[in-house]
């Protein structure tokens, strides 16, 4: 799982619907949480959060121009790849910070993947998860 430290920066709800943005650095994330609730009661902007999502929810794209509707967009180096047969696993360098992503093997290959290449790392809103940090 990716986790990556970041600071609460809005939260807009409608029904039981909330979408959370945080910020990291200068760097901003959408999180889409469905079926909240009242579990947000006493969150607010300005309090320290760690957004986590999931390998295998980690898209990569290579010269990416255009309009998309992913609100999560991380520039990164590929530190590291790792080829199987059916899926690849790259580690990513996102600001100092280590992400991984899982994708399949002919989609890595399409891209022409190697160590040291400039990628995006895509998530998407829905896929991304935000839980507090103790304090």
């Amino acid at each position: 799982m990716n986790r990556l430290p970041a600071m609460l920066t809005a939260i807009e709800t409608e029904g039981s619907i909330a979408l959370l943005q945080a910020a990291i650095g200068e760097r901003r994330f959408t999180a889409m949480l469905v079926g909240v609730g009242d579990a947000l009661q006493g969150w607010e902007a300005g309090q320290p959060v760690t957004l986590l999502f999931k390998e295998t929810e980690v898209s990569l794209a290579k010269d990416l121009r255009g309009l998309i509707s992913m609100r999560n967009r991380m520039p990164c180096r590929i530190v590291d790849i790792d080829k199987g047969r059916l899926l690849t696993r790259t580690v990513l360098d996102f600001d100092g910070r280590r992400i991984e992503s899982i994708i399949t093997t002919r989609a890595a290959d399409a891209l022409a993947l190697a160590p040291g290449d400039a990628v995006e790392a895509l998530v998407k809103a829905n896929e991304m998860t935000v839980i507090r940090d103790a304090g």
